[in-house]
């Protein structure tokens, strides 16, 4: 997530041009990877604790922090960044990115931004994505004459395939508190955080819980959710908008319904 100060705020399409190449030869090599604010999403998580090897748990406390989305209330992951003055990512050196294949949208997309917003469709809202160009004063990159369309630039920086694994999930970031409703309390927040960014707590919740003997899936999802870690995030995006109430994306066992309500008779 850029520094909002120095972005353009005009939306772009995938067609829209613009020159930049950043290389070790330039003199703000890294610079962008200083004093900034930088919004980790579930698959960024997902591939940063694999390129670690270390838990979603152990990745969250060490390297990141939770800021609260004041339009929404949702507990949004930021990456933390180092203690020194100028605030470097943990994961740049002087010769560049220790984890450049792995790293997260945001900076896979430098210097475009990219945003989602919620529109009126012919059969009602739907969500449509844009694009903004990052204009930092210290980026000499954007002198480089390299050309470039958005388009081309996302082919390049192999950022599809992260925006189609997040999307379901930041379509469910449009979601805004309503006035006079009250905001989702500190539980749903807390299995909101668990199932978007702590997916090793997220299996161990729904494995060594009663979670399969209150919801109806089938035991080939089951199997999925167990072995694939994927399948586990995608399932996570339900449970997320059931949670908060966007859909019922998941069915309790009619067997437990019909406990409810004896209990309540």
């Amino acid at each position: 997530m850029p520094n909002m100060d120095v972005v353009t705020p005009t939306k772009l399409d995938l067609n829209a041009k613009f020159k930049f190449r950043c290389h070790k030869g330039i003199r703000c090599f890294t610079k962008c990877c200083s004093n900034i604010e930088i919004f980790l999403m579930p698959y960024d998580i997902l591939r940063l604790k694999n390129r670690l090897k270390i838990s979603s748990g152990h990745f969250l406390s060490k390297y990141t922090y939770m800021k609260i989305d004041d339009k929404s209330s949702h507990p949004h992951v930021m990456l933390k960044m180092s203690d020194d003055k100028e605030r470097k990512c943990p994961f740049v050196t002087p010769e560049g990115c220790t984890i450049y294949t792995d790293r997260p949208a945001g900076c896979r997309y430098y210097p475009i931004g990219q945003g989602t917003l919620k529109v009126a469709g012919k059969d009602g809202p739907e969500d449509e994505e844009f694009y903004f160009f990052i204009n930092e004063p210290h980026c000499l990159g954007l002198e480089e004459n390299k050309s470039w369309t958005i388009e081309s630039w996302r082919i390049d920086q192999e950022v599809q395939l992260y925006d189609e694994m997040n999307r379901d999930w930041k379509a469910i970031q449009l979601r805004r508190n309503l006035l006079g409703q009250p905001e989702p309390d500190e539980k749903k927040l807390q299995q909101f955080y668990m199932a978007s960014y702590d997916m090793d707590n997220f299996r161990k919740f729904i494995f060594d819980s009663r979670f399969l003997e209150v919801f109806d899936l089938k035991e080939e999802e089951i199997e999925k959710i167990r072995t694939d870690e994927i399948e586990l995030m995608k399932f996570g995006f339900r449970y997320i908008k059931y949670v908060m109430m966007l859909d019922q994306s998941l069915k309790i066992k009619d067997s437990v319904l019909q406990e409810r309500a004896k209990k309540k008779d």
